[in-house]
Parts: structure tokens; C-alpha cells; sequence
């Protein structure tokens, strides 16, 4: 998948977002977050050691992940000319505590017990509940219970971040708007998720592209970039070219996401490449492999749920002959090119617009 620049001239730096997403939240999004939870966790002390075992549990959810959205609203506001830092970062904690409770709850819609192979808090209760004596059924409903409970503290936080901050009334309700359609929409594209993986017959493209969209580009991209925009008091052009740019990448990014599920390197991602056939997941691929004549030897291989490595490398190789692993990464880079063309030069500034071309670029580039 490495193809041409997505702007004449312009050049990828293949580490550079990342060194910006470090470098911008190091300015206040860890230090807030680290207060969040210091707060929180004296405040459980009142309720007993399993609440705070709780709370420990959800900090440690939240820890260790690229801070990819809060770095958007930072961007999005300094590229305005915010530079109020105590202001920013409880949005952008905002839309960190909201990913981190969409993660909870993915995996409780999953059962799964742990995430890149590390204990989840389901998956940490579970083993709390079995150390104090609890039978196995009963673990379960500990492990369910504290993630279900934990995704809703985050989430609670999250809007609560943005109800408290000291802006007029107005930038309140439009971010609080903000983070509500992030909820809405990704609710039902989580719905769309796990009703999809039952249907009969492959879907087709657009309907892959409008689950990818709903489920994560939204919140994960469109929303973050506009809250910051709106926080530095941008017009409201640049703001619906923002939510325009982030829902086109954030596509861009998931449909790379679904590559690499079924063609990365395991070590690399930290992810299983034959999970996504076992489950038998509706991506971009399938779509594309349904209306091809080799569907009728990949379609036994999906939701095979004892499918060996050797399958799995069969029915890889069918994708790539059969168009659909091209196809993909051809849909992938399109949306990433799309995405750079909607960030007019004229209303967005030349920096923001930088970093977003080049975050454009990494979002089909990669190996993660």
C-alpha cells in the first residue's frame, strides 16, 4: 500500500505525527488526566477497596494509547490561535475519556477479557472475583458489571469536562452538541457493527464505508477537530470543512485498520490476523470479494470459528487474487487524497493544514 504523495511537493516524515501527537498532549492532556483520576480515586475510598480497584482499573484502561484525539482538538485549536492550554485540555480530555469508554464497552459487546494481550478490566475483575472466591459464573457477571460501570464513568466524565468549562454559554452548548452526536452516531454505528456480522450475504461497499463512518470516524476524527475549531472561535466554514476532513480520514483510517486485520504483521500490530475472519467481519474486502467469482472459495473460511493459520492463508490469498486486498487499499488511499483536497489553504491555516495532510498520509501508511 505505500503510494505517491497525496500533495505535489509535499513529502511524507514517517514519524513526525507521531512525535506531534507526543509532543502537543505533554502539555497538559496527561497532567489533567492524572488529576482526574487522582481525585476520583480519593473520592472512591468511601465505597469500598473494589471501587477503588475500579477506578485503578479504568486509569490504567485509559493509559498507553496514541492520544490521537485529544492531540486533534489541540491542533485544531492552536491552528485558530488558541494558546489558552488550561482552557483546551479539558476538551481534549473530554474526547480521550469518551474513546477510553467506547473501548470498554467494545469489548464487553465482544466478551472479550483482555485488550493487546493485557488484561481488560472485565478481564482483571473476573480474576479479582475468582481471588476472592467467586465461582466462575459469577466471576463473569463481576468482570461485566465493572466494565459496563467504568465505560459509564468515563463517558459521564466526558461531558461533565465540557459542562464545567469557563467559556460563554453558546461554545458550551455547541461542544456539548458535539460530543452528544459523537455518542449518537457511534452508538448506532456499533449497532450497525454487530448486526452486520449476521448478515447472509456480503455488504456491499457503501454500507461497509457508512458503519466505518458512524462507528468511529465521527468520534474519533470529525468531532475533536471541530470542538477544538470551535474553542478558538473559527468560522463556521472551517468548521465544516473540519468535520468534512475528519469523517473522510477517519474512514481512511479504519479501512487500513481492516488491512492490517487480515494482511499486518501481528507483531507489529499486536493484533491477531485471523480474528477478523473467525468472527467473519464485514469489511471493505469482503465487500469487494463478494461481487467477485472467487466469493464461493473465501466464504467458507469466514466465521470459521476454529479456522487454522493454514485456512487463513488460503483465504488470504484468494483476497489478493481476486482484487479485493487492492481494492481495499485503493478505497483506503482514496479517502485519504479526499480528505487533503476539502482543507482549502484559504480558510485552513497553512500549519493545521500541514500537520493534517501529513496525518492524511500516515492514516493509509502504516503498519499499526
Amino acid at each position: 500500500m505505500p503510494r505517491g504523495p497525496l500533495v505535489r511537493g509535499w513529502r511524507c516524515r514517517c514519524n513526525s505525527w507521531r512525535v506531534f501527537v507526543l509532543d502537543t498532549v505533554a502539555k497538559g492532556v496527561e497532567t489533567e488526566l492524572t488529576r482526574f483520576f487522582a481525585t476520583a480515586r480519593l473520592r472512591a475510598t468511601d465505597y469500598g477497596e473494589h471501587y477503588v480497584a475500579l477506578w485503578d482499573s479504568l486509569e490504567q484502561a485509559s493509559s498507553g494509547g496514541k492520544r490521537v484525539r485529544p492531540a486533534l482538538v489541540l491542533a485544531a485549536y492552536a491552528g485558530f490561535g488558541g494558546r489558552d492550554q488550561a482552557l483546551v485540555s479539558p476538551v481534549a480530555v473530554s474526547f480521550e475519556l469518551l474513546h477510553t469508554a467506547f473501548l470498554i464497552h467494545d469489548d464487553v459487546i465482544d466478551r472479550d477479557l483482555a485488550r493487546r494481550g493485557v488484561a481488560n478490566i472485565a478481564g482483571r475483575f473476573n480474576d479479582r472475583a475468582l481471588a476472592h472466591g467467586a465461582a466462575t459464573d459469577q466471576a463473569g457477571v463481576w468482570g461485566t458489571a465493572a466494565a459496563i460501570l467504568a465505560g459509564d464513568l468515563a463517558l459521564s466524565e466526558a461531558h461533565r469536562a465540557l459542562a464545567k468549562l469557563p467559556v460563554d454559554v453558546r461554545t458550551r452548548l455547541r461542544l456539548l452538541d458535539l460530543l452528544d452526536r459523537a455518542v449518537f452516531v457511534s452508538a448506532a454505528g456499533e449497532l450497525a457493527d454487530v448486526t452486520n456480522s449476521s448478515a447472509k450475504h456480503p455488504l456491499t461497499v457503501a454500507e461497509v464505508i457508512a458503519t466505518l463512518e458512524n462507528k468511529t470516524a465521527v468520534y474519533s476524527f470529525e468531532a475533536p477537530l471541530q470542538a477544538g475549531a470551535v474553542l478558538a472561535g473559527a468560522s463556521a466554514e472551517a468548521i465544516r470543512l473540519l468535520g468534512h476532513y475528519g469523517r473522510l480520514v477517519g474512514v481512511a483510517f479504519q479501512l487500513t485498520d481492516d488491512l492490517l486485520g487480515v494482511f499486518g504483521d501481528p507483531v507489529k500490530t499486536g493484533k491477531s490476523v485471523t480474528a477478523d475472519l473467525r468472527e467473519g467481519k464485514q469489511t471493505a474486502l469482503i465487500a469487494h470479494a463478494g461481487g467477485t467469482q472467487s466469493w464461493s472459495l473465501i466464504a467458507p473460511y469466514l466465521g470459521k470459528i476454529d479456522l487454522s493459520d493454514e485456512e487463513a492463508e488460503r483465504a488470504r490469498e484468494h483476497l489478493r487474487a481476486c482484487g479485493a486486498k487492492a481494492a481495499a487499499e485503493g478505497l483506503a488511499y482514496d479517502h485519504s487524497r479526499l480528505a487533503v483536497e476539502t482543507l482549502n489553504p484559504a480558510i485552513i491555516p497553512r500549519d493545521l493544514r500541514a500537520s493534517l495532510i501529513e496525518l492524511a498520509e500516515t492514516a493509509v501508511n502504516r503498519v499499526r
